[in-house]
């Protein structure tokens, strides 16, 4: 396994997902005392949410090819959506619900576009892209896979999350992981634009 590729998406990921925000709308989503409907959502949606950014991640590069799309030009397009999605993320304030009836919410929201969004699924397709090596795209997926199972604990555990962080927390962090996500964007960009200038 490739350590740096792996700090680098695991950063990205943890960024873009955030478990714990992400664990406090899934609390928000389903009533209190629905333990089984609870554990079934976190699983289907973590599930969902792994086979897209891995199958996404693999092969939308060749989807763009096909799409006559060149891989920097989506660079510099994930680069603005990435920053558009840190943007929201400084400035915009958080939905809580309070939801009365059970939903399937594990297409929508939690997977797309919580887990597996625009975001999410464009930050894979650079990751992988840039990966040469099969240690490099372990490396990858070992990282898609600890920021996907740090969710699904902290959804399965988002009772007692929510008594410790609250909502004043979340939005701490919120803003924090934005700042943070908004300079690996311009990164995306800085990167495209060299590319395509050399």
């Amino acid at each position: 396994m490739d350590f740096p590729t792996f700090l680098n998406a695991l950063t990205g990921f943890f960024v873009i997902i955030d478990p714990i925000g992400a664990a406090l709308v899934f609390h928000s989503l389903i009533p209190e005392g629905e333990k089984k409907h609870r554990k079934t959502m976190a699983f289907k949606a973590i599930i969902i949410s792994a086979v897209l950014l891995l199958v996404f991640g693999n092969y939308g590069e060749d989807l763009l090819h096909l799409l006559g799309i060149n891989i920097n030009s989506l660079r510099i397009a994930g680069g603005l959506l990435l920053f558009y999605t840190a943007f929201n993320m400084i400035t915009d304030d958080k939905e809580y619900d309070s939801p009365s009836q059970l939903k399937d919410i594990s297409v929508f929201p939690m997977t797309i576009p919580l887990l597996a969004g625009p975001g999410a699924l464009t930050l894979a397709i650079l990751l992988f892209s840039n990966s040469t090596t099969t240690a490099e795209n372990v490396s990858v997926i070992v990282a898609i896979g600890v920021v996907l199972l740090m969710t699904l604990i902290g959804m399965l555990t988002s009772t007692y999350l929510k008594k410790i962080i609250g909502r004043t927390g979340d939005e701490i962090l919120q803003r924090f992981l934005g700042v943070i996500l908004a300079a690996l964007s311009i990164q995306f960009i800085y990167d495209g634009i060299n590319n395509i200038a050399g």
